[in-house]
């Protein structure tokens, strides 16, 4: 089985990172590629930059499709291009967010998500409200340290100062890390902390490798039907579909 992790900003450190984290948890038996885009924003902070890295993730689907993947992995925790990449793709596809959120409520009444920065909190607001977790989720709570500094050494700290907060004060059952870029943390903060925490890469590839099993894929019924064959111009000339 071929799972294909998407980094949707293009970060080669924070890939490798990523990679790590998702093959650990793939198992035996899968195989993890994990990628980023040759274009786009260097980290996905607002809504401008989730706009423009929409294409990078498209990019690779289509070279994921053209190596047989079997389900794939958008690594960023807006979700960014979720609807266009099931749309597009041959194989299922899940976003960390959506994914880490399914799995706090099979460990715990409740959760809480800490994230990155302040201006982030809306989106993951937004995303609680699509996948139907209003009364589960406590809080969501931003740490204000960008993506690509989350390897500083206050990281840990500061995230594990936050939980405490959503668990202590919020009654969080179980923490969400906001980031993909959180991924190693997860076994030291909740060792700290005291309750589940969830790492959406780990959960998604959990998820996707179990659809791909059962041969469950997108549903090609009404909204994620293959988009319609139409002419593109100027830079995304490359994107129309044969």
């Amino acid at each position: 089985m071929h799972i294909t992790v998407i980094n949707p900003n293009t970060s080669a450190a924070m890939t490798s990172r990523i990679g790590a984290a998702a093959r650990a948890a793939a198992g035996p038996g899968v195989e993890v590629a994990a990628v980023h885009p040759t274009m786009g924003p260097a980290s996905i902070e607002s809504h401008y930059e989730e706009a423009l890295a929409v294409p990078g993730v498209l990019e690779q689907i289509a070279l994921g499709d053209a190596r047989g993947t079997d389900g794939y992995v958008l690594a960023c925790f807006g979700d960014p291009g979720l609807d266009a990449a099931r749309e597009f793709a041959s194989a299922p596809v899940l976003g960390i967010a959506e994914a880490a959120m399914h799995a706090a409520t099979m460990v715990g009444r409740s959760f809480s998500v800490v994230t990155t920065l302040t201006r982030t909190v809306g989106r993951a607001e937004d995303l609680v409200q699509r996948y139907g977790f209003e009364r589960a989720c406590r809080s969501i709570l931003a740490s204000d340290i960008p993506v690509l500094d989350l390897e500083d050494d206050r990281v840990q700290e500061e995230l594990t100062a936050l939980s405490r907060h959503a668990v202590h004060h919020d009654g969080a059952d179980v923490i969400v890390l906001g980031c993909a870029g959180m991924a190693s943390l997860q076994a030291a903060i909740a060792d700290a902390v005291g309750v589940p925490v969830v790492d959406g890469v780990v959960a998604a590839v959990g998820f996707v490798t179990a659809l791909a099993r059962a041969g469950v894929t997108t549903s090609r019924r009404s909204e994620y039907a293959r988009p319609p064959r139409k002419e593109m111009s100027g830079l995304l000339a490359g994107f129309a579909l044969a």
